[in-house]
């Protein structure tokens, strides 16, 4: 029977890439190598593929009992591209220990992180010892959209009484994290045109609109103040932080240092101390581009821009997109045309109080000797929206540190990251039997 530090080097030797330069040979034998694993620890396991994307292991394990909840495990075997060979130290392919770390692309994201929970459910399953029905979903397509697996949860597929993701990250070395927040998104492509083309500043300056002009009054009325708030009709919904979360994040690094470590400037004095308040919990608006006219005198006739909102749990897309669009074009004056292209996915937020995090809390905490904190995330991660609405309570946790260089050059993982989540897993899928079923 492989270990799982065998079966690991094995899965990272192979190229997986789904960002345009990998070989869909090597997709498909990865998401086999998956498929094969299920099956030879006595499960059910095949290969979906949807519309052409790239294919998801999709297996079952059963439970060693009858009546036994269910539990969708799910993790991506898709990695990124190396990049230049040049700036690694050892092939990014060929698995290589290092002062008690694993170098190589997909160490972290996502092979290393989530192969415990597979090779955990294969071994009690063998052993005739699993206590829950286990469902796999393992695709290829995360680092770039995941369009198919959430084409498949929205069909209401892989129903469960829980789930698991280990995809995320560490407080830090010693203490894990359940992700119970994301924010979702809105984000919006702006073009503005005020003539056929541009015009000579001397002959025409004063007297005629300036795409640039209106595009940035356009943008500003979507801004956030002095103090980095956002203007009340894009806060609307926002759900109010629960105490016992409020509490966990004191067990947190302080933000302000987080700040100071990448460089960059508070937006107001302060706004450090509320750094987890900020990207966790609140709405953010953001100008991400401005797109305008060259180095000479003259009236730009066409200004782009892109600007996105971060939603906070509680928000709903459909409420909050045609709201930044009516501010936007309110703020072009008359003779302007204005195109405005939007882009939506949904936050998602699980209770801490429900029965499969309390199971899960409890695990994690023999599993790491340290009670795991409950934590939130800025980004905007689809999947955990689908399981939200369907009722799917996810347990997002993961042994991932800031200094496993995932997507850079030179990804490694710690093996005891990997010893953290195989007594993880463990313990997840035995104290999970004891979740009511839906």
């Amino acid at each position: 029977m492989a270990t799982l530090r065998e079966e690991l080097d094995d899965w990272l030797r192979i190229p997986s890439v789904s960002t345009g330069e990998g070989d869909p040979a090597e997709i498909e034998r990865a998401c086999d190598w998956v498929c094969e694993r299920i099956e030879a620890a006595g499960g059910s396991a095949e290969a979906v593929r949807l519309n052409g994307g790239n294919p998801m292991a999709v297996g079952e394990l059963r439970a060693s009992r009858p009546g036994a909840p269910t539990v969708l495990s799910y993790g991506h075997y898709d990695v990124q591209a190396a990049g230049p060979l040049e700036l690694w130290d050892t092939p990014p392919f060929e698995p290589t220990e290092r002062d008690g770390r694993l170098y190589a692309r997909g160490a972290a994201d996502d092979k290393g992180n989530f192969l415990p929970l597979l090779h955990v459910a294969c071994e009690l399953a063998r052993a005739g010892d699993l206590p829950v029905n286990v469902r796999f979903l393992v695709e290829g397509e995360e680092e770039v959209g995941s369009s198919s697996v959430l084409e498949r949860l929205r069909a209401g597929e892989d129903e469960a009484d829980c789930a698991i993701v280990f995809d995320s990250m560490m407080v830090d070395e010693s203490t894990p994290a359940i992700t119970v927040g994301t924010r979702g998104l809105v984000a919006a492509d702006v073009e503005v045109r005020t003539a056929r083309r541009d015009l000579h500043s001397g002959m025409y300056g004063g007297a005629v609109l300036n795409a640039a002009h209106v595009l940035m009054a356009m943008l500003a009325e979507v801004a956030p103040d002095a103090e980095g708030r956002v203007r009340p009709e894009l806060a609307a919904g926002v759900a109010p932080v629960g105490a016992e979360e409020r509490e966990s994040w004191k067990r947190l690094p302080p933000g302000a240092p987080a700040l100071a470590a990448v460089g960059a400037a508070e937006v107001t004095a302060g706004a450090g101390d509320e750094y987890y308040e900020r990207t966790g919990a609140a709405t953010a608006v953001d100008v991400n581009m401005i797109e305008v006219g060259e180095p000479r005198t003259i009236v730009p006739s066409v200004a782009r821009g892109h600007v996105s909102m971060r939603l906070a749990p509680g928000q709903q897309s459909a409420q909050i997109a045609p709201e930044l669009e009516r501010l936007l074009r309110a703020a072009a004056p008359p003779g302007a045309e204005v195109e405005i292209e939007l882009e939506r996915a949904e936050p998602a937020l699980f209770d801490p109080g429900h029965p499969a995090l309390r199971l899960a809390e409890r695990a994690l905490e023999r599993a790491c000797g340290t009670a795991p904190a409950l934590v939130r995330i800025g980004g905007t991660l689809p999947l955990l929206a689908v399981l939200a609405e369907r009722g799917i309570a996810s347990i997002v946790s993961g042994f991932a540190l800031p200094d496993d260089a995932y997507h850079a050059p030179n990804e490694s993982y710690r093996l005891e990251s990997l010893r953290l989540g195989e007594a993880a897993a463990r313990e997840l899928y035995v104290a999970l039997a004891d979740l009511p079923v839906r």
